[in-house]
């Protein structure tokens, strides 16, 4: 599967309506020197210590919001 890794500060400027917030985020343990990727289905998974864990997902037009914030591709 790819993916596009980020921070959790990106993904904070990535998420819009409908999706996860700020709030979210902090409640699911990111923060914004977290380490986070998302698939090409739009899940969000944090990296914990030994794994990493889903925590939510993206809608919409998620790929051109992410590969414009981060300048990335699906590796």
């Amino acid at each position: 599967m790819k993916f596009i890794e980020m921070t959790g500060a990106t993904l904070d400027k990535i998420i819009s309506d409908g999706e996860l917030h700020s709030q979210d985020l902090n409640g699911a343990g990111v923060a914004d020197d977290s380490i986070v990727r998302i698939n090409q289905q739009g899940d969000i998974e944090v990296r914990r210590a030994h794994k990493w864990d889903v925590i939510g997902g993206l809608l919409g037009n998620f790929e051109e919001r992410i590969r414009k914030t981060t300048g990335c591709d699906w590796a």
